[in-house]
C-alpha cells in the first residue's frame, strides 16, 4: 500500500469536513461547553468514522469505479483489498474508542453511523432513495453527535442544521443518479434517475432543495437567531434556487454534474451561516 493510495482511500478532504462538522455541532449547541478533549474526540471520532465509511464505500464500488471513477486506489491496484479491509477495521476501532471516551451515548451514536455506512454500502445503495436517505443522515449526524458530546443537544437550532443539512444532501445525492446511470447498472442499483429517468431526478431533486431552503428559514421565523444569521443565509438560499432552476431546464448528465458540484458550495455556506449565526445569536 502506498501512501497516496491510503490517502486517496480515505478522501482526506471530505472525513476532515465530517470532523469540522462535529466541531460546528459544539459551536452552535453550546460554545461555553467545549473543552480541547471534547473538540479533539468528536474531531476524531468523525475523521475516522468517516475513513472508515470511505474505505468500505470503495471496497463495496470496485466494479462501479471501474466505469464511474477508474482512478479509484482499489480499481489502479495500488491498495489491496485485503489491505482496505484491514485498514478500514483500524479506523472503525478508533473511531469507536474515541467515541467512547466522550460517553455511552455517542458511542451508540458513532456506532449508528458506522453501521448505516455498512448497509449503504453492502445493500442499501441498491434500493435508490432509500440510500440516498441513508447517505444524507450520515452528512446531519455528525452536528447532532456534536451536541450530545458536550451535553447540548437541547438546543433546537442543531435540529434545524441537520434537517437541513439532510435535505440539501438528499437532493445532492438525487442528482449524482443523473450521472451515475451507467455505472449503476453494474450494481442494479435502482436510482430515482435509472428508474425513472432523468426528469424525475430531477423534479425530486428541486423539491429536497426548496425544502432545504424552507427549514433553513424556519429559525428566523421562531427567532431563535438574528440578523447575522439572515444575513448568511442569504448566499446558500440564492445558490439553491439558482440550481433548482438549473436543473429543470436542463437535466442532461453534464448539468447534473455541475449542480452537485455548486452543491457543496451552498452546502458549506448554509454550515457557515449556522455556525456564525448559532454563535452571534443577535
Amino acid at each position: 500500500m502506498t501512501p497516496s493510495g491510503l490517502l486517496s482511500l480515505i478522501r482526506p478532504v471530505n472525513s476532515t469536513m465530517v470532523g469540522f462538522a462535529v466541531i460546528v455541532g459544539m459551536i452552535v449547541s453550546g460554545y461555553s461547553k467545549i473543552s480541547y478533549t471534547s473538540a479533539a474526540l468528536g474531531f476524531l471520532t468523525g475523521f475516522l468514522i468517516s475513513s472508515y465509511s470511505m474505505i468500505i464505500n470503495d471496497r463495496y464500488d470496485i466494479e462501479v469505479d471501474r466505469i464511474n471513477n477508474p482512478t479509484r486506489p482499489l480499481v489502479r491496484g495500488s491498495v489491496s483489498i485485503k489491505e482496505a479491509e484491514l485498514v478500514a477495521a483500524i479506523f472503525l476501532a478508533l473511531g469507536l474508542t474515541a467515541s467512547v471516551l466522550l460517553g455511552w451515548l455517542t458511542l451508540l451514536i458513532a456506532s449508528v453511523f458506522a453501521l448505516i455506512a455498512w448497509l449503504y454500502n453492502y445493500r442499501v445503495k441498491k434500493y435508490g432513495l432509500l440510500g440516498n436517505m441513508l447517505v444524507s443522515a450520515s452528512v446531519a449526524i455528525p452536528y447532532i453527535y456534536g451536541a450530545v458530546a458536550i451535553g447540548a443537544s437541547e438546543d433546537p437550532l442543531i435540529y434545524f442544521l441537520a434537517s437541513t443539512s439532510f435535505l440539501a444532501g438528499l437532493g445532492r445525492e438525487v442528482v449524482k443518479t443523473i450521472c451515475d446511470v451507467k455505472g449503476d447498472e453494474i450494481r442494479d442499483v435502482r436510482s430515482v434517475a435509472r428508474v425513472w429517468g432523468a426528469k424525475v431526478a430531477a423534479i425530486v431533486t428541486s423539491i429536497f432543495f426548496i425544502s432545504a431552503i424552507l427549514t433553513s428559514l424556519v429559525p428566523l421565523m421562531l427567532r431563535s437567531v438574528g440578523v447575522v444569521y439572515g444575513a448568511l443565509v442569504i448566499a446558500p438560499i440564492c445558490i439553491f434556487i439558482a440550481l433548482t432552476a438549473k436543473i429543470l431546464k436542463d437535466y442532461s448528465a453534464e448539468s447534473a454534474y455541475k449542480v452537485k458540484r455548486i452543491a457543496l458550495l451552498g452546502m458549506f455556506l448554509g454550515l457557515i451561516a449556522f455556525l456564525v449565526g448559532g454563535y452571534f445569536r443577535w
